[in-house]
């Protein structure tokens, strides 16, 4: 159903997936540049004249806002059955993350006295897609960490329907579990804008975190100096690496588990096994014709569905990390031991009982990671970041004595004066023309 490769066409394999981000087009690019200097410009007249056109909804300073009763009668669209898994998933996203906080530190000494302060950011947006985009675990992935890091005001926004109310509002009742303070009625690149600079309506943000189509994430681009964004999220992949213990029906029904996402989704497994290659290949082609969202599916895997036979377990893992895939599963005997082998990914699921819907959803690390090989140098979204650090310094007067000279030296090497004069003027001498005088 999908090709079979060997270990040489590997580089291929990286370069494919690897062009598959959501930033490579020209003409969105522009007219992304163009809604955001608008919105900037001239605030929630922009706004709402961008949610008319493009959302056809009739939204304004009145209503832009989602009351508590609109988000009272969200609950009524939401079974008992997924209000208990959504509340136990925000339980166990909130305990994983609450072992990632930090607290400021000092080590008090009796010379210099150093340390780091740890400090929530004030105000975070959320951005949610709609439609058949929207998914209210995804909420709880952004919004929790953002709780436990201590954010003072954590608001969301979301594109309305038609008419003017929200078009998926199980959103708004992830929303109300997770613990969002506000939440507005607009959506697109027009809605990260307004995040980033603030409008009538809308209150500025430090940090925009969410995923998007392809022009809010050239919009987070965008306004990436102005604001803080978590990524730019390109499309989901997962990459498998198996050996001849895996079950092809688990393993093909994980790559599945990815494909089903969109078009340009990439499933990929690598193995030491033939046998398992072509095992999982014909179970590809089974459990697809039974999907209801078969033709996605069968789109993503023509695209980008491959496996890859290679020679021996280290090689499958360096095939990996060359790919740095968002989801890696080791579908293997032993996958404590192969971990050490691992260098880019950005979550790995380990055994055969580790699926990556698991980790979607309710096994408590976070959902919002790294795409398109940028795990080689970013990590899974964290209470790191919805904090900011400063260092801080406490130094004597005998201490600064002490390294007075060196601090000079090393000032005047780079013909820095007025650095060197920080220090010597506290101690009866000024810099001269490159000259230290008593």
């Amino acid at each position: 159903m999908i090709p079979i490769l060997n270990m040489a066409d590997a580089q291929a394999l990286k370069a494919r997936v690897m062009n598959r981000s959501q930033l490579q087009n020209e003409e969105v690019s522009r007219r992304v540049k163009e809604i955001v200097t608008h919105v900037r410009e001239e605030g929630d007249a922009a706004l709402f004249e961008y949610t008319a056109r493009f959302d056809k909804a009739q939204i304004n300073a009145d209503n832009v806002l989602v009351s508590r009763e609109e988000i009272d009668k969200a609950y009524e669209a939401a079974s008992p059955e997924w209000l208990a898994a959504m509340r136990e998933a925000a339980k166990r996203i909130t305990a994983f993350h609450e072992k990632q906080k930090q607290n400021t530190w000092i080590n008090f000494d009796a010379a210099i006295s150093l340390g780091q302060k740890v400090t929530p950011l004030s105000r975070v947006g959320v951005y949610v897609p709609g439609g058949t985009a929207a998914y209210p675990s995804s909420v709880l992935m952004n919004v929790l960490p953002a709780k436990v890091a201590g954010v003072k005001e954590i608001v969301m926004v979301t594109p309305p329907g038609k008419d003017g109310g929200i078009s998926y509002p199980l959103s708004l009742v992830a929303a109300d579990i997770a613990g969002v303070d506000k939440i507005y009625k607009i959506g697109g690149a027009q809605a990260v804008a307004a995040l980033a600079f603030g409008t009538e309506s809308i209150p500025r943000v430090d940090k925009i975190t969410g995923p998007g189509n392809i022009y809010v994430a050239n919009a987070k681009r965008e306004v990436f100096g102005h604001v803080g964004i978590d990524m730019v999220a390109g499309p989901s992949e997962v990459l498998v690496i198996a050996d001849d213990t895996a079950d092809p029906r688990y393993v093909a029904a994980d790559l599945l588990s990815q494909a089903e996402h969109d078009p340009l989704a990439a499933a990929i497994l690598v193995t030491d096994s033939a046998k398992l290659a072509d095992a999982v290949d014909a179970e590809l082609a089974r459990q697809t014709a039974l999907l209801p969202r078969r033709e996605v599916v069968e789109q993503s895997l023509s695209a980008y569905g491959t496996i890859v036979v290679a020679p021996t377990m280290a090689d499958c893992a360096d095939i990996a990390n060359q790919i740095a895939p968002e989801h890696l599963e080791l579908s293997v005997a032993e996958p404590y031991a192969l971990l050490p082998l691992i260098e880019n990914a950005g979550a790995i699921f380990m055994g055969h009982y580790s699926p990556e819907p698991l980790g979607d959803y309710l096994a408590g690390p976070n959902h919002v990671l790294p795409t398109s090989g940028t795990a080689r140098f970013f990590s899974p979204l964290s209470v790191d970041d919805f904090v900011k650090k400063s260092s801080l310094i406490c130094c004597t007067r005998a201490e600064l004595e002490r390294v007075a000279d060196q601090v000079i030296l090393l000032a005047q090497q780079e013909g820095l004066d007025a650095h060197a004069n920080s220090v010597a003027i506290r101690f009866g001498k000024e810099i001269k023309a490159n000259i230290v005088t008593d």
